[in-house]
């Protein structure tokens, strides 16, 4: 198993269900691999960020086939191995995880309230610092991190 950091593997970070259903091939090219790195290190700051909590990722890398069979948009930061979508549960709800990361001074690029189910962040160079959330794909995504009732 190929360690991209400490805490995390280059498996967790191409692991993907829908790969797994439909037999697609979800193997990153050696430029995208180094991006997967720099990521990896930098979610070891959100690790820190959140008290040393274990991270769970639910999709990181999405190679073209597998990001389409997502219904992931072209320019989707996961197929550049520069997202990644995760919860700690430990810490607490992907809203807390969000409001924590907001107000800390880590650098990213987009840092999205997903449905109330996840935590999306990305680190692509622009590195806008940009926080969104989105509750529905019918709403749409609305600016800043506002709690989500998931219907649970």
């Amino acid at each position: 198993m190929t360690q991209l950091s400490p805490n995390f593997s280059l498996a967790e970070f191409i692991r993907s269900d829908t790969a797994e259903r439909y037999k697609l091939d979800n193997t990153p090219p050696p430029e995208v691999q180094a991006r997967l790195q720099r990521t990896a290190e930098l979610m070891e700051r959100v690790r820190e960020l959140l008290g040393g909590r274990a991270i769970h990722i639910n999709s990181g890398y999405r190679g073209p086939a597998v990001n389409k069979a997502v219904g992931g948009v072209d320019s989707s930061a996961h197929t550049q191995g520069w997202a990644v979508d995760f919860v700690c549960p430990d810490f607490g709800t992907p809203f807390k995880v969000c409001e924590e990361l907001v107000a800390s001074d880590l650098l990213f690029d987009q840092l999205i309230h997903e449905y109330g189910r996840w935590t999306h962040l990305s680190f692509a160079p622009a590195m806008r610092r940009q926080p969104l959330s989105i509750a529905s794909a019918a709403q749409g995504y609305v600016k800043g991190i506002v709690p989500i009732s998931t219907g649970r």
